[in-house]
This record gives C-alpha cells, structure tokens and sequence, in this order.
C-alpha cells in the first residue's frame, strides 16, 4: 500500500484518462451519483399500476428491455436507480428534471442518454459522457454514476 501522501496526491486533480482504439482523451470528473432501489418496491408499483409506472418514469426502451426478463422489477428497479444517480451526478433531482429524459440503456453495458431538460442540464455543466456500472439481487438494485467533462488545463 503506498504511503497516504503519495496516495492522495494519486488522487489529485481527479483526472480520469478514457482510452479509446484511436486516441486517448483527458477527462475531467464533474460529478458522481450513487443510488440504491429497493426491489420490492419497483415490484409494488408494478402490480399496483402498471402502466401510471410506465408512463411517468420509464422510455419504451427501458419497459421493452425490462419485460425481456420472467420478473421486470430487478431490470426497472436498476433503471430507476440509475436515473436517480446520473440527476445526483448532475447535482439536482426528479422535481427538476422528468424521469424519462434520462434513460439508461441495457442488452450490454449499460449506457446513460439525455434527453430534453437533463440534455440541457448536462451541456449547461460541461458534461460529454457518464461511465455506470449497475449491479442487484432479488432484493436491492445498486448504481454508480461518474459525469464527466473535457479536462481544463
């Protein structure tokens, strides 16, 4: 384990570098997100009123994806859970911004899209990607979210 000095100035000034085939281009962190779901709950709503879930939180790419699988609620509670973490990234919340402008893709690794006010939100703070990863059980749904910008020498 390195010594704490060395270990923090690791950590400074929170520059991530991406590589990509062709290049390699510096980032900057803007903002992280975490959230948690619970399950059950995402079951509740499910089996209450399905379709005022749909409407209000979730894109028809999300549903459709969600309904691949026997049981829905651990796929919708993730999705959920990511749209909560990618607005806490973005430093606000579900009154500011509508749950389906952010949309959380899934069929391989999951990706954050923007739409409408979140779109905007996230050009007004320089935002030009987001990196999440998402994992759950039977019980919870668990997601982490990093909003990145170009990095400003």
């Amino acid at each position: 384990m390195p010594h704490a000095k060395t270990f923090f100035r690791l950590l400074q000034p929170y520059v991530v570098v991406v590589h990509t085939p062709r290049y390699a281009l510096g980032m900057e962190i803007v903002g992280l997100g975490v959230d948690l779901a619970e399950v059950s709950r995402v079951r509740h709503l499910l089996a209450r009123d399905p379709e005022r879930f749909r409407s209000r939180c979730f894109t028809d790419d999300e549903w459709a994806y969600g309904h691949r699988f026997n049981d829905p609620s651990e796929r919708l509670a993730a999705r959920f859970a990511g749209k909560e973490a990618v607005m806490k990234s973005m430093f606000t919340g579900w009154r500011r911004i509508p749950w389906k402008d952010v949309e959380i893709t899934g069929g391989g690794p999951p990706r954050v899209k923007l739409h409408g006010k979140a779109a905007k939100r996230a050009e007004m703070l320089g935002i030009v990607d987001f990196k999440i990863t998402i994992t759950h059980t039977g019980d919870t749904a668990l997601v982490f979210v990093v909003s990145l910008g170009e990095h400003k020498t």
